[in-house]
């Protein structure tokens, strides 16, 4: 029952997040209705303390000890709920690393290391990533400066 309830309590904060993301609500809305929700969930989480059931009693525990991070999505403008980007940035290197058995030296773990950043770097900055390792061979071939992957400050 408890964890019904806090699963629909969830699911009203995401349903915020998500009309702030399309749009439909403002940050400042967004955030004040969320900060209500939030307080309801670790309210919820706090009562769960108490549980007799000692599996729910110690999730609830943990969760209410560590709430502060739970929400930081709600507190910090442009913090993400979920680990989402991060997830997604590191797939293609994880494939790699599973259909080709990693690599058999120091060297081919830093050029594959650095070979995904620099697709990952380009793929965020919608930039091609071919183009730009073919300038920075040119560029190399012809003693230049490699070509500025970041955007300057």
């Amino acid at each position: 029952e408890m964890g019904e309830k806090l699963s629909k309590q969830l699911k009203v904060i995401f349903e915020r997040w998500h009309q702030f993301k399309a749009g439909e609500i403002s940050w400042d809305e967004f955030r004040f209705r969320a900060v209500f929700d939030a307080q309801k969930f670790n309210g919820m989480l706090y009562e769960g303390t108490g549980s007799h059931d000692s599996r729910l009693r110690n999730q609830c525990k943990s969760l209410h000890t560590h709430s502060e991070h739970l929400w930081r999505f709600i507190t910090i403008h442009g913090v993400e709920p979920t680990n989402n980007t991060a997830e997604r940035a590191l797939r293609p290197a994880v494939i790699y690393r599973k259909l080709s058995f990693g690599t058999q030296s120091e060297s081919g773990s830093r050029f594959v290391e650095r070979i995904f950043s620099v697709m990952g770097t380009c793929r965020l900055q919608k930039r091609n990533a071919f183009e730009y390792l073919v300038q920075a061979i040119q560029a190399k071939l012809s003693n230049q400066p490699a070509p500025q992957i970041l955007p300057a400050p």
